[in-house]
């Protein structure tokens, strides 16, 4: 059991999403960073949908009620149990009434705190994750408070003493400097509806990523782009990653809740490789597009699978090693 001491508006439970309810107008939610979770779930030996506590706003701060296995993945932040500092990526049991603190990032945007065996939440049409304009899911469908109580499974075992190496630092090619980072993007359905100038724009210019962004959708600020001629579209399917153009001519990227369906042109979708990044990025951070075909899309899947088996691999063995040994303990990164 957890126990919520201090939390800010827009925390919530949530897992890989619930894919496969759009075509009854109910997005897919789920975490903003699948692959931060992916790496919790591994880390804890949990299954790789367990649900998790999402954070977007900080300070955040829990009580484990009993004794629990953790991890916080997707920033680096100052973190203590107990006031005793603890690492992001890596896996430490707390005991009974230990308090974890989970500070304002120095990188990332997004917090994942992962427990062994997951957030214990009724399961809503085949997901724990929070979908908030239903409100449903998760912790009624709403965002966490000061008070609630969340179960979990307790730690069979002490864990501690291996971790992750960040994704960012294993998969470096987004980073142009601290304040720009790179998206692989392939041209949309509506792109030669554009104009030349548009669609070279679109590719060279910086988007800086503005407040007015959220879990539906990353607004972008920059030169408006500008189509050949204003038509009506139709309405067709959003899934995350897709890039629509209002009118006013500045782009917004579909995110984990977006909207089932739209009519907006379509100048271009992220790959799905990259959704990650996109998510550990803040308010006020350039964008730039890089021009990518489908065959790219789906090769940019495999060093994100290879740093996955490679983190499987690490953890059997340390476990293995550790049991060997009677629980004694060594530190392992992979």
């Amino acid at each position: 059991m957890i126990t919520i001491l201090e939390t800010a508006p827009l925390n919530t439970i949530q897992d890989q999403g619930r894919p496969g309810y759009r075509n009854l107008g109910v997005g897919s939610s789920g975490v903003m960073d699948p692959l931060a979770l992916k790496i919790g779930n591994i880390l804890l030996g949990n299954d790789l949908d367990a649900a998790c506590i999402e954070l977007q706003t900080y300070p955040f701060v829990i009580r484990f009620d009993t004794p629990t296995s953790f991890a916080v993945t997707g920033i680096e932040a100052p973190l203590t149990l107990d006031g005793r500092p603890v690492l992001a990526w890596s896996v430490e049991t707390a005991a009974p009434g230990q308090m974890l603190r989970v500070g304002i990032p120095r990188t990332g945007a997004r917090a994942y705190v992962c427990v062994g065996g997951g957030i214990d939440v009724p399961v809503v049409l085949e997901s724990r994750s929070t979908q908030l304009r239903g409100s449903f899911g998760g912790m009624d469908g709403r965002f966490l408070e000061a008070g609630d109580k969340l179960a979990t499974q307790p730690a069979t075992e002490p864990l501690s003493g291996y971790g992750s190496v960040p994704p960012a630092r294993v998969l470096n090619h987004h980073a142009v400097d601290d304040k720009t980072i790179l998206l692989r993007a392939i041209p949309g359905t509506d792109y030669a509806r554009f104009t030349p100038e548009s669609r070279e724009r679109f590719w060279n210019q910086g988007w800086r990523i503005t407040p007015q962004s959220n879990r539906v959708g990353y607004r972008l600020s920059g030169r408006p782009l500008a189509m050949l001629e204003q038509a009506e579209l139709r309405s067709y399917g959003i899934i995350p990653g897709i890039i629509q153009v209002p009118p006013a001519g500045e782009p917004i990227v579909q995110l984990a809740d977006a909207n089932t369906a739209g009519g907006y042109p379509r100048i271009a979708t992220v790959i799905e490789a990259d959704l990650w990044c996109l998510a550990q990025a803040r308010i006020g951070t350039s964008i730039r597009f890089v021009e990518c075909n489908h065959k790219t899309g789906i090769a940019a899947e495999q060093p994100i699978k290879s740093y996955l088996d490679d983190l499987r691999l690490m953890v059997a063995q340390y476990r293995a090693s550790c049991q060997s040994r009677n629980g004694t303990n060594s530190r392992g990164k992979a």
